[in-house]
């Protein structure tokens, strides 16, 4: 079956809107890239869906990866370049018979492969369809990273941290990370800890020299972990290999800098936001993971449910005016707005950003990235951007009063207006922008949604386990639910039950996988307006949010704590009453 067919299918099944199915037969022609992989990435439709509608078409059944019971051994019978090249995957063995999952069960030159692999290894096969996410999932198993980087460092003959003759040695290995030898240990260092920081859902790598060793530390869902020691003396070098893929100046080690690089990692292209910064003990480098396949996301993925996702979508079909993200730092407002612009993003919409910086392409937005250096900043880029005939302006940040000012005109004279704010909830919003210099009248008229959010862990599915409330949980729950619509609060009766989860083999240990966001969605009303005519305090506007039903940040959370997504300590204690 072609990929047109594919789609085809999934378009008359109703799994694919006309719209993206044109989209992704589009782009998969241009891109050369397979439709599945396109659907994936784009969160067009879940990987499981579409793998069960190849499971009927080809009449081979489905089968979910089980990684918290995978044998690891599996791995040495179907190598990862064959596992690589004809979307395959070893699923488990017993007996005589060697079970696989296939991406495509029609695919010849795949079966073939197989069939050599059975012969070799004499044993019979049993196949199952398995999806895209499960498949990209499982070559992540092929990344031995610790193994990698010993190898590495042993082929230097750096023995220890306080080598003699480190100094000589990182002027030799530097000049060879330069040369750019494609097989030299530095270079071979770097490009797995890269790799693994993208196996591992990483968001920031952190290279940094301490004073006995080199630590390098990724952040993974919101936490700092150290994930290799290697000798002092390899800072420089490992540092300066980072720098030259950045495009930075090598020989300037005195001054900060920042730089970015796109990287080809299992098969699908990321970018790498680059930020160096001198201290006593040598040159630090951050380095930012931009993955499209975790950073965009659709409203589901990033927790957008219920009454929150039906006043969201309900404010995109305005034709004008202002949605405004709030949040701390770190809290995904920015992954949030490029779901928005997702929403938005049509072949008759004219999308045009103003970021800083550029965190991911978007095929479809005219994306520019400000420079504050040389005066083109939010306020100069708006200017601009209106000037390009725009029916949806991105705007990264309202950071001060010019840019608040420019943002309101936008969205009175016919524009979308997305934006962020640095606010503690989303009816802040409004007292905020008056600050910043908004005459009142002109808001009633220009902004439609104030969404506030901030990120929690989700529960590893693999070993969360359902429990009763505590006394005091309970007591915390009743008390978030007296300010939440009674049609909604009737869906989680009492007795109420909560989960943890302890660690197990999947989520490392930790009991946790990934994050999800909790969030406010405040809208312009009537109510709104006559208590901005009238003075808006934040009591004024705390009441109207009431009376239209908003769901709190803290009572969002607990709903998810109670659907099991979520544990319920960490949204009591990280939220406001």
């Amino acid at each position: 079956m072609t990929d047109q067919e594919f789609i085809q299918e999934l378009q008359r099944r109703s799994i694919l809107t006309p719209a993206a199915a044109a989209s992704v037969t589009r782009d998969a022609g241009l891109t050369g890239q397979p439709a599945e992989q396109l659907i994936a990435e784009r969160r067009l439709a879940p990987a499981e869906k579409i793998a069960e509608v190849k499971s009927q078409i080809f009449n081979v059944p489905y089968q979910k990866i089980n990684f918290a019971n995978f044998d690891l051994s599996l791995l040495t019978v179907i190598p990862e370049e064959t596992a690589r090249t004809y979307g395959v995957a070893p699923l488990s063995r017993e007996g005589d018979t060697f079970v696989v999952g296939m991406l495509h069960p029609d695919d010849m030159k795949a079966q073939e492969a197989l069939k050599f692999i059975a012969n070799r290894n004499r044993v019979n096969l049993g196949v199952y369809v398995i999806s895209w996410t499960d498949w990209r999932e499982m070559l992540n198993r092929y990344s031995p990273f610790k193994k990698e980087i010993d190898s590495a460092v042993q082929s230097l003959g750096v023995a220890a941290a306080k080598d003699a003759g480190g100094a000589r040695k990182v002027v030799r290995l530097e000049e060879e990370a330069l040369r750019g030898d494609t097989e030299a240990p530095i270079i071979r260092i770097v490009s797995e800890t890269l790799k693994e920081a993208v196996a591992s859902r990483a968001s920031d790598v952190h290279i940094e020299p301490q004073e006995k060793y080199l630590r390098i530390r990724f952040r993974v869902d919101g936490d700092l972990k150290e994930t290799a020691s290697l000798p002092v003396s390899l800072a420089q070098a490992i540092v300066s290999r980072v720098k030259v893929i950045s495009g930075l100046k090598i020989d300037e080690t005195r001054m900060p800098q920042d730089g970015r690089f796109r990287a080809r990692i299992s098969d699908r292209e990321i970018d790498f936001r680059v930020a160096t910064f001198p201290t006593p003990l040598g040159e630090k480098a951050a380095i930012r993971v931009l993955d499209s396949e975790t950073g965009l996301k659709n409203f589901t993925d990033l927790g957008l449910i219920g009454e929150n996702l039906e006043k969201v979508q309900a404010g995109l079909t305005k034709p004008y005016g202002m949605i405004l993200l709030t949040g701390p730092t770190g809290s995904g407002k920015t992954t949030t707005l490029y779901a928005l612009l997702q929403g938005l993003n049509q072949e008759n919409v004219n999308i045009v950003s103003l970021e800083d910086p550029v965190e991911y392409f978007v095929s479809g937005v005219n994306q520019s990235q400000v420079r504050p250096e040389i005066g083109y900043d939010f306020a100069s880029g708006l200017r601009q951007i209106l000037r390009q005939d725009p029916d949806v302006i991105m705007v990264g940040e309202v950071r001060d009063n010019e840019t608040a000012g420019l943002a309101v005109q936008a969205a009175l004279t016919g524009h979308i207006v997305l934006s962020t704010l640095h606010t503690n909830n989303s009816i802040s919003v409004i007292p905020r922008l008056l600050d910043m210099g908004v005459q009142p009248f002109l808001l009633p008229a220009s902004l439609n949604l104030m969404i506030a959010q901030r990120l929690v862990r989700l529960l590893c599915n693999s070993c969360k386990v359902k429990e009763p409330a505590a006394p005091a949980i309970e007591k915390a729950i009743k008390k978030t639910f007296e300010a939440v619509p009674p049609e909604i609060a009737q869906k989680y009766p009492e007795p109420y039950a909560v989960y943890r989860a302890e660690g197990c083999s999947v989520c490392k240990g930790k009991g946790t996988m990934g994050r999800i966001g909790i969030f406010e969605v405040f809208s312009m009303s009537p109510g709104v307006e006559e208590a901005i005519s009238s003075g808006p305090t934040l009591q004024k506007l705390q009441k109207e949010a009431k009376a239209q039903g908003m769901v709190s940040l803290r009572a969002d959370g607990v709903m998810k704590a109670l659907d099991g997504l979520v544990s319920i300590e960490e949204v009591i204690g990280g939220t406001e009453e």
